[in-house]
């Protein structure tokens, strides 16, 4: 239960600090990397037509709201501790070295499951583009271990990890500019569908518009709750940001608010065009300019999710290393995982995380495992939303920077939230993630406990 003094802990980030170089432009474009992924291209549909008909924007919006809260916690948090590792770090200093062992386990579970899940999804995306150019890779080559369909590796999978890990052993600099690149990319296909399906919008497939009535609104936001996820990885860039108390707020906040307006505006398109039990289907976005015969910009939107997945790729990683790295500097994992290269980022954390993350990506199915993500993000929003009535608890803490408005109200609210929906995750998902807490839990007694730099 010990916990972590903040004088001490922000002194020490002196010592072992990395350069600050992110705005809150950079911040923005970090969680819109982060958050707009295949759930723009995907979800959008198959909720609609399964869940919540026309009314999918609302479904989106309730969604966007409980994230908001979340995302406010966070902000808070960060602004007031501008130091990496983000809901591992805030619980640290809240509830003690245990709960945040098992937080900061919990979003290992999260950053890695979402890196190999989402570069699984790459490569399917990838291999469509090649053959739509008579290129194929060899079938034992192009999807994880399964002799009977006859495949063995996922290789396109493994090399877009590892492609992107040395990416961000060149710099944090290097790196946002590369991701500021392909959102610029893909939001603007997204724009260019908006603007060219607007046109072909009926608004008699708007009625029904709660077919499934006001559960199934809810029901689809459970859902789509998950297309959110992503953005408390900006806060794991808190000690790279410049002027943390004012941007890390912007970024957080702001990348919600944006990627909800483009997840509400492509609902609306897509159910204004086709009805919406017609948009059960693997590809929405594409399938309905097919039917408007607009199928050349099929081709594009293919482009367009292969970079929205990048993108989310790349700042999973970027998450994830930090997390390896705070952890390291608090001597829970081996020492040697907080050395900074010569670009001053942490490469040593960076090749650990890709090389295991790509090993599972290249040889696991892991649509079984989808539901850990969630479970794992659950945890960590949970801890963080109630450590927000301990934060201002604590004298220590600095008072300037963001605050949660209506506290305590909006922190019970988002924990309860959160835990609601942690009780929608199947028995399955609980099983397994008790056994990955149990490993945790050995490997924190073993190694952990006696190696913390916290006597």
């Amino acid at each position: 239960m010990r916990k972590k003094n903040i004088s001490d802990l922000l002194e020490r980030k002196k010592n072992t600090r990395l350069p600050q170089t992110l705005s809150a432009f950079d911040l923005i474009m970090l969680g819109i990397g982060a958050i707009v992924g295949t759930g723009i291209f995907i979800l959008p549909g198959t909720v609609a037509a399964t869940h919540s008909g026309p009314a999918i924007s609302i479904s989106f919006i309730i969604a966007a709201f409980v994230c908001c809260l979340a995302g406010m916690c966070y902000a808070e948090f960060s602004s007031k501790i501008p130091v990496t590792g983000s809901a591992y770090i805030y619980t640290y200093i809240t509830f003690g070295e245990l709960v945040a062992w098992l937080v900061g386990w919990a979003l290992v579970l999260e950053y890695g499951l979402a890196v190999a899940s989402v570069a699984t999804g790459w490569s399917a995306y990838f291999n469509g583009l090649l053959q739509g150019f008579n290129i194929s890779i060899p079938q034992a080559l192009s999807g994880p271990f399964n002799p009977e369909a006859g495949t063995f590796i996922n290789l396109p999978a493994m090399i877009i990890i590892l492609v992107l890990a040395f990416f961000l052993t060149q710099g944090v600099r290097e790196s946002t500019n590369l991701n500021k690149i392909m959102v610029f990319i893909k939001v603007g296909i997204i724009l260019l569908f908006i603007l060219i399906g607007f046109f072909y919008v009926e608004p008699a497939n708007w009625r029904p518009f709660m077919p499934f009535g006001f559960e199934g609104i809810l029901s689809g936001a459970a859902i789509v709750f998950f297309a959110f996820l992503g953005f408390d990885a900006v806060s794991s860039a808190a000690e790279e940001v410049k002027k943390p108390q004012r941007n890390l707020p912007i970024g957080i906040i702001g990348s919600l608010f944006v990627c909800a307006l483009l997840y509400v505006a492509v609902s609306f398109v897509l159910t204004g065009i086709v009805p919406y039990s017609d948009l059960n289907v693997s590809n929405p976005v594409s399938y309905v300019m097919q039917l408007v015969n607009q199928g050349w910009i099929s081709g594009i939107i293919s482009i367009g999710a292969i970079v929205g997945m990048t993108t989310v790729i790349l700042v999973m990683i970027y998450a994830g290393t930090r997390l390896l790295f705070a952890l390291s500097r608090d001597g829970l994992l081996p020492k040697s995982l907080m050395n900074l290269n010569a670009s001053q980022t942490p490469a040593k954390s960076t090749w650990t995380f890709a090389i295991i993350v790509a090993i599972f990506a290249g040889v696991t199915p892991l649509s079984q495992l989808a539901e850990l993500v969630n479970m794992g993000t659950l945890i960590a929003f949970s801890a963080v939303s109630i450590g927000v009535i301990a934060l201002r608890q604590n004298k220590q803490i600095p008072t300037d920077g963001f605050q949660v408005p209506l506290y305590p109200v909006l922190p019970i609210i988002t924990f309860l939230a959160c835990f609601f929906l942690i009780t929608q995750l199947s028995i399955t998902t609980w099983i397994a993630s008790f056994i990955w807490f149990l490993i945790g839990l050995f490997m924190y007694f073993f190694y952990g406990r006696k190696n913390s730099i916290l006597k």
